[in-house]
């Protein structure tokens, strides 16, 4: 197959405006423009393994990490990654990376990861917000007609009715409102005592939870009436579209909440690995996750994300009660430990490497079945707990 044709079926398994804005996915080196008859797979391009797609006479390359991530001025042989590219065109060798797109997509190497861990009830993407509060509500306001625009008016002036790049917006319903004034107050229609039936205006505006306190203000201050009727509804944010919610890093609520013991031997057994490093705080639990009862000891919510996620983690809505990720630095996981978080650093590529296999499976799903596709043997992470 050539490279064009493979790049379709790249890009249907991890679309490449999915990475994150940083990354240098795609194709890094275009090969020989011969077919491509046998690819290899790896998650770090090093000599070890150019020298292995050499010796199996691949054409292709595909590496998860970008193998040139910062800017290149020249290939004079100065350092080992100039020698190796300078190796790989000499040889017609393509190469391209998926990287973090490969992260985002759903179904993905962060869900790959999650669907280890138990049943969930949901998962959704670190730093999307899912349906929730949107930070502005819905204020509404009954005016009799006559004062029905003084009181618009001043909802404006106040902040309201603003919708987009749209200013002024309301929405307004005449109908009949009813009262009857108790001892001691002072209507400003009607008389005390009596019933009052009034034509009013139901006057409609959208406000930043930030105002409203403003907004009631105005409002107050504009109706004629002494106890104006005045509701304030918040208004929640719909999951946003596909491509918005396809980010890096997963948060996954379990089913059934384990024990920090449990989530280490479903990690353990998923990345094919005998030991892990965890961080494993006396008081963890999951009380806000079961308000009828408090589980210590039990994890529920559980945030996912392969290679580094620190800086992914301290990200809005990535609240969680355990975090998984390759590594993180060492004052990120002190702070989650005092709060009573669970830490389970797997090592770097050894949260990205077990899913070589999986990946390649899809490949030939999106049409990459002409190629004949190997996961490097020569592939290792560069350090391991000894």
């Amino acid at each position: 197959m050539k490279l064009d044709e493979l790049l379709t079926a790249f890009r249907a398994v991890a679309p490449e405006h999915l990475a994150e804005d940083w990354d240098q996915v795609g194709v890094h080196l275009a090969g020989n423009g011969k077919p491509i008859k046998k690819a290899l797979l790896c998650i770090d391009l090093t000599p070890a393994v150019l020298d292995e797609a050499i010796e199996q006479k691949c054409q292709l390359i595909i590496a998860y990490h970008p193998p040139i991530f910062h800017p290149l001025k020249r290939l004079a042989d100065r350092d080992w990654k100039e020698k190796m590219l300078a190796l790989a065109v000499r040889k017609g060798i393509a190469v391209y990376s998926p990287h973090t797109a490969l992260d985002a997509v759903r179904p993905g190497m962060n869900d790959w990861l999650c669907d280890g861990l138990g049943k969930a009830i949901v998962r959704w993407s670190i730093g999307v917000p899912q349906d929730g509060p949107s930070g502005k509500s819905k204020v509404v306001v009954y005016a009799p007609r006559d004062s029905a625009a003084r009181v618009r008016a001043a909802m404006i002036e106040s902040g309201c009715g603003f919708i987009g790049n749209y200013s002024d917006c309301s929405f307004n319903v005449d109908g009949v409102g009813t009262f009857k004034g108790g001892e001691g107050t002072n209507p400003a229609i009607g008389t005390v005592g009596k019933l009052e039936l009034v034509e009013e205006t139901r006057i409609e505006m959208i406000c930043f939870d930030s105002m409203i306190g403003e907004a009631l203000q105005s409002i107050q201050q504009a109706h004629p009436y002494e106890e104006p009727a005045i509701d304030v509804f918040q208004l929640y944010s719909p999951t946003p579209p596909e491509d918005e919610w396809q980010t890096p890093g997963r948060l996954t609520i379990l089913k059934n909440p384990i024990s920090a013991e449990t989530l280490v031997k479903r990690i353990k057994k998923t990345l094919g690995l005998n030991k892990l490093k965890a961080s494993i705080p006396p008081n963890y639990g999951t009380p806000e996750y079961q308000p009828d009862k408090y589980l210590p000891g039990k994890l529920m919510k559980i945030a996912v994300c392969v290679g580094a996620g620190g800086s992914l983690f301290e990200k809005p809505l990535a609240d969680a009660d355990a975090y998984i990720t390759g590594e993180m630095q060492h004052h990120q996981i002190l702070d989650l430990y005092q709060k009573g978080k669970v830490v389970i650093l797997a090592g770097h590529t050894n949260t990205e490497r077990p899913f070589l296999g999986r990946y390649r499976d899809r490949l030939i799903e999106a049409g990459g079945d002409k190629v004949d596709w190997l996961i490097s043997e020569a592939d290792q992470a560069p350090m391991a707990i000894v």
